[in-house]
C-alpha cells in the first residue's frame, strides 16, 4: 500500500509534466471515484473499468483522461492520454464518466488501475487528480468439474471391471461344476453296469 501511495504522488508530479500548461481557471476543482476492486470470471474476454468524477469551477472543455497499471512495485503507462496498445486498450467517455477498455484479457492482466483526469487548461493544483485505483481480478478456470467427472469415469470403469470379472470367475466355476457333474455321472453310470453285468453273470 505505501508503495502504490508512492506511487499516486509521482503520478501527480507526472500530471504538471505531461499537461504543463499556464491555465486562467484557477479554481477548478476535481474528484475522481473508482470502484475498489473488480473480478472478471475466467470466461471474460473484455472488461471494462469504471471511472467517474466530478468538476467544480473548471472549464466545459473534456478533461484528459489518463489509465495507469501499477504491477509488483512498478507501474505502466497505459493510457496518457493515447494508449500505447490499441489493440488492448481504449478510453470511453461519456460526460463525467470514462472508462477502460481492456481486451484479450488474461490473468496477467491482474493489477491495480489507476484512473487520472486533468483539465489541462488550468494552474489549480486541484485540477488533476487520480483516484483510488481499481483491482481487477481475473478467476482461473476451475477444474473441479472435470476432476468429480474424471474420478466418476474411474469408478464406473473399476465396477465394470468387477462385474466382468465376476461374471467370468461364475462362469469358469460353472463350468467346472457342470463337467464335475457329467464325470460324476458318467462314473455312476459305469459302475452301476458294472453291477448289473455281475449280477446276470451269477448262476
Amino acid at each position: 500500500m505505501a508503495s502504490l501511495n508512492k506511487f499516486k504522488n509521482v503520478l501527480m508530479l507526472a500530471f504538471d509534466w505531461i499537461l504543463y500548461g499556464a491555465g486562467a481557471t484557477d479554481t477548478c476543482k476535481v474528484t475522481v471515484t473508482q470502484p475498489r476492486f473488480q473480478e472478471a470470471d475466467y470466461s471474460m474476454n473484455t472488461v471494462f473499468l469504471t471511472c467517474a468524477f466530478a468538476a467544480s469551477g473548471c472549464s466545459s472543455f473534456q478533461p484528459q483522461v489518463l489509465w495507469f497499471r501499477f504491477l509488483s512495485n512498478q507501474h505502466q503507462d497505459l493510457c496518457t492520454p493515447g494508449c500505447t496498445d490499441y489493440q488492448k486498450y481504449k478510453v470511453h467517455l461519456s460526460e463525467n464518466n470514462n472508462s477502460l477498455q481492456i481486451s484479450d484479457l488474461t490473468v496477467d492482466d491482474n493489477a491495480v488501475y489507476i484512473c487520472g483526469i486533468a483539465f489541462s487548461d488550468s494552474s489549480s493544483p486541484h485540477s488533476k487528480q487520480t483516484g483510488d485505483g481499481t483491482v481487477l481480478t481475473k478467476t482461473e478456470k476451475q477444474h473441479s468439474n472435470g476432476t468429480v467427472i474424471f474420478i466418476f469415469m474411474i469408478i464406473t470403469s473399476s465396477l465394470l471391471f468387477l462385474y466382468s470379472t465376476t461374471v467370468f470367475t461364475f462362469f469358469v466355476v460353472y463350468k467346472k461344476i457342470t463337467s464335475g457333474r457329467k464325470i460324476f455321472q458318467a462314473i455312476a453310470q459305469e459302475l452301476q453296469r458294472q453291477r448289473y453285468a455281475e449280477h446276470c453273470q451269477q448262476p
